[in-house]
């Protein structure tokens, strides 16, 4: 995997990955930051984990959100210490007990990003069954 990062201008950037999709992010407020991107990634890994552990459970699953929290150091450099991920799944016939697999594998087994972060950031999970 691969990517490239040009600075277009003030505090704006451009990433584009080897896949071709492209990122601005900025460290005005103006973009995504780095840090939200981060976050983001975060909630999209794991996300993508559940779905598809659902998916593989036969389950007919027709919505997935992703709600995220997270607390960073006061002092540079601002890591994340805390991270919260809610999600909220809705589809027919899922169990609670499938969910919570589902968010306990992701988290624990399959989620590169939360694993990458496991040591340094204080994440936790929870899920609604809607």
């Amino acid at each position: 995997m691969k990517a490239h990062v040009s600075w277009d201008k003030d505090l704006t950037f451009t990433g584009t990955t080897d896949s071709g999709y492209k990122t601005v992010m900025d460290g005005n407020g103006n973009a995504i930051s780095p840090m939200e991107s981060v976050l983001v990634a975060v909630g999209a890994c794991s996300s993508v984990d559940v779905v598809d552990i659902i998916k593989k459970g036969r389950f007919n699953i027709t919505a997935c959100e992703c709600e995220l929290e997270a607390v960073r150091a006061d002092e540079p450099p601002r890591v994340f210490t805390k991270i919260h991920a809610h999600y909220k799944v809705s589809g027919e016939g899922i169990s609670e007990k499938a969910l919570a697999r589902a968010v306990q594998l992701s988290a624990e087994k399959y989620c590169s990003v939360m694993l990458m972060l496991t040591g340094n950031v204080d994440i936790t999970t929870s899920y609604t069954l809607v």
